[in-house]
């Protein structure tokens, strides 16, 4: 797995810019992944090049596209801790918030980066994203960046995401490369919400076929305060 995720590192251009043990943390993680996977629900991934590949390689690209040194980050409904945890080891500088609805699911998260020498500054949070950015003081408007590699419609995500970022942050959503119509539905969400897109990036993973597509939506004004709504609310009647 080690090899694989160096010369990943490599073809996206990205081995000058992490440090030089992040392909030795990734695969540790990605063992322990495999590991608890055998009686957690983590992840469809199965092998060791598939998760190296598909989830690892998948979230380093985001490295081309945004500068995180420095910088915070919120993961929204990270799951096995995709893309916070993985950045957060490619950018150790990064400071990452992991927030997700199932507690079992933090609780291995903070075991991993426990075991990871050098890897700090990690916050979980259980509980849901709407909730949070409504009543947790501190987290609205205020990261640099949020994350979500999530299948929900982006309309949702947005209302979900949106309000967690900063004027002059970025909400980065990891999609497909046909999500030409779900970006055009989403226009009326991103400018409710206070956000403009500024670019799409569609990009090859390292070693595959396959391609996918990060949209960035850059913050431009407070999100109102009427938002996001509960979550039946924003499932029944997206913006």
């Amino acid at each position: 797995m080690e090899e694989i995720i160096s010369a990943g590192l490599e073809e996206l251009g990205l081995t000058g810019r992490v440090p030089q043990n992040a392909p030795a943390q990734l695969a540790q993680y990605g063992q322990m992944l495999l590991e608890k996977n055998q009686v957690m629900n983590l992840t469809a991934v199965r092998e060791p090049e598939g998760v190296a590949r598909l989830h690892f390689l998948d979230c380093a690209a985001l490295l081309k596209y945004c500068d995180f040194q420095g910088k915070t980050l919120i993961d929204v409904g990270t799951g096995a801790g995709f893309p916070g945890m993985v950045l957060k080891i490619l950018v150790p500088s990064l400071r990452v918030t992991l927030l997700d609805s199932l507690s079992k699911r933090l609780d291995w998260l903070t075991e991993v980066y426990e075991n990871l020498d050098g890897v700090d500054s990690i916050t979980t949070f259980h509980g849901r994203a709407e909730e949070f950015a409504l009543e947790k003081k501190g987290f609205r408007d205020s990261f640099d960046f949020t994350t979500a590699r999530a299948v929900a419609d982006l309309r949702v995500l947005c209302e979900l995401c949106l309000p967690f970022v900063k004027v002059g942050g970025h909400f980065l959503a990891m999609k497909s490369t046909s999500s030409d119509q779900e970006l055009e539905n989403a226009a009326h969400a991103i400018k409710v919400l206070g956000g403009q897109v500024s670019s799409v990036e569609d990009y090859a993973i390292p070693g595959t076929e396959i391609s996918h597509r990060l949209i960035l939506i850059e913050k431009q004004a407070p999100t109102p305060k009427n938002y996001p709504r509960r979550w039946a609310k924003i499932q029944k009647e997206p913006l």
